[in-house]
Parts: structure tokens; sequence; C-alpha cells
């Protein structure tokens, strides 16, 4: 994979670009500010970047907001975004920027890299166009239900199936993950589908719409 890295905490970013270096990767940009990220996805084109939320001058939320400019400016650019600490609502705004046509986004903490293997098996994801959102975040979203939850429908199983799409695993990987088969799985994919309302339709992307629905219920 091409990539571009965006931190500007420099023994973090200079370990990324050692770690997939050795792994085969290809860093086409290092850089410490959003202005640089955006510059350098325009330019380069990578085949994913790797952003940390938080990046001068401010240190709020200027690395998300790079990421969202980025994806306007090259529509689907896979962007995997690391955060010190779980904030749902950056989750919510960069999945947001799919508008339902998917392009490969990502959220998670920056504890999971330290698993090398799981991080890079959710960089690739990102990469390939799927959508992956860190355990914990999933969690937060069970305790901001509200009484017109969107997602009150579905069954207890069913909501579980959908956690585990957010959280960015394939059919396959939910199969196993809950003792399965995948025809179950597939099953209860369509459940949640047609439960949200989410018909068949090319132009829509309908696993990250339902996701959508999740952060939003």
């Amino acid at each position: 994979m091409r990539v571009v890295i965006a931190d500007d905490a420099v023994l973090l970013r200079e370990g990324l670009v050692r770690l997939l270096t050795e792994r085969g990767h290809e860093v086409v940009a290092a850089v410490g500010d959003g202005d640089a990220l955006v510059e350098a996805v325009v330019a380069h084109r990578p085949d994913v970047s790797i952003v940390d939320v938080r990046m001068p001058p401010s240190h709020t939320d200027e690395g998300l907001r790079a990421a969202v400019e980025a994806r306007r400016l090259v529509p689907r650019a896979p962007v995997l975004v690391l955060s010190q600490y779980v904030e749902v609502s950056y989750a919510d705004d960069l999945l947001a920027t799919t508008g339902g046509a998917g392009g490969g986004v990502g959220y998670l903490l920056k504890d999971r890299v330290a698993d090398i293997d799981e991080f890079l098996d959710s960089l690739a994801r990102v990469a390939a166009g799927g959508t992956v959102l860190d355990p914990e975040v999933v969690g937060q979203l069970l305790v901001r239900r509200r009484r017109d939850d969107p997602l009150r429908e579905l069954t207890p199983r069913e909501r579980e199936v959908l956690a585990l799409m957010a959280e960015g695993h394939s059919n396959t990987a939910i199969a196993r993950a809950l003792v399965v088969t995948d025809g179950a799985v597939e099953k209860h994919v369509r459940n949640i589908f047609t439960k949200l309302g989410l018909p068949p339709d090319t132009a829509q992307h309908r696993r990250v719409l339902a996701v959508l629905a999740y952060l939003r219920g």
C-alpha cells in the first residue's frame, strides 16, 4: 500500500513509518499538520492515510477536519483516524463524509497500534474500502440510545451483528465471532437493512448507511 501519515508526535509518526516500511508498504508522505495532510493526499492519492485527530495549532480536531477536507477534494480517499480518547462525534463526522457511497474510513484509539497485526489488518480493511470502528467507540454507542431510536425494531442478535459490522468485520468474521453460520449472518444483515429502510440500490453502500444509523441511534 501507498500510505500518507499525519501526526505531530514525531516518535509515533516515525514509528509508523518504520513499521509500515518493514512490512513492505510505501510511505509517500509523513507530515505533522492538517494543511500538509490535505496537500499530501491531493498530490499522492495514497491507498490510505493515517491521521491523528488532534494536531497543531489548537490540538483539538484539526486532524479530523483535515481528513474531511481531504475526502472532499479526493472523494472516497481512504482515511484511518487515530485518537487518544473516544470521541463518538468524531467518528460520526468522519462516517458522514461517505455520503452512503463507501470509501474506506476508520476510527481507532491509538492504543490499538500496539497490537501490530490487528492494526495492520484494520488499515488494510480501510484501504480496501471498508469501515472500521474501535470497539470502545461501538461500546459507547450503546449508552447513547434515545427513545426514538431507529434501531428499536432490531432483535438483540441483529444489534450484535450491526455492532460487529460497525467494527468493520465481514459476514464471515461475524459468523466466527458469534459462532453461527455464514447463512445466518446473511439473514440477519438482510433483516437489518429491511428494518432500517435501506432498499437494494447499487448507488448506495448499505453497510455504511446501516453503520451511520447505528451511530446516530
